[in-house]
């Protein structure tokens, strides 16, 4: 057995305004959208939202992802998503990151392992 592949499933009030904010934001495409649910994908990353109207549910989820070129990615986003509390650096435990918070609430953590580590 090999597993393969995780896909965050995450929630959003509004799927449609999720998925225009991760298109127009961040550059992922739809791949699917309905009213109770949404997928959004780039690359080999695929991310889902399900309907949910707590937003504290939502301000307390996160995902990471695995970005190679993080510094010229964090380049393109870093004048109106980056959180304030999380703006790129390098971390103690071998990672270069940083951290958006979507229209929803979510923690999205970019991250990259740092050369030479």
């Amino acid at each position: 057995m090999t597993m393969k592949k995780t896909v965050p499933v995450l929630p959003a009030q509004n799927i449609a305004a999720t998925i225009a904010f991760y298109s127009e934001n961040l550059g992922f495409q739809a791949r699917h959208q309905e009213e109770e649910y949404g997928i959004i994908l780039q690359d080999d990353i695929e991310i889902h939202f399900w309907q949910c109207d707590s937003v504290e549910l939502a301000e307390n989820s996160s995902c990471r992802i695995y970005v190679e070129g993080l510094d010229a990615f964090h380049a393109q986003v870093a004048q109106t998503l980056i959180h304030d509390n999380a703006p790129i650096e390098d971390k103690p435990y071998g990672l270069r990151e940083f951290v958006i918070v979507d229209n929803n609430g979510n923690l999205v953590w970019f991250f990259e392992p740092i050369k030479n580590i």
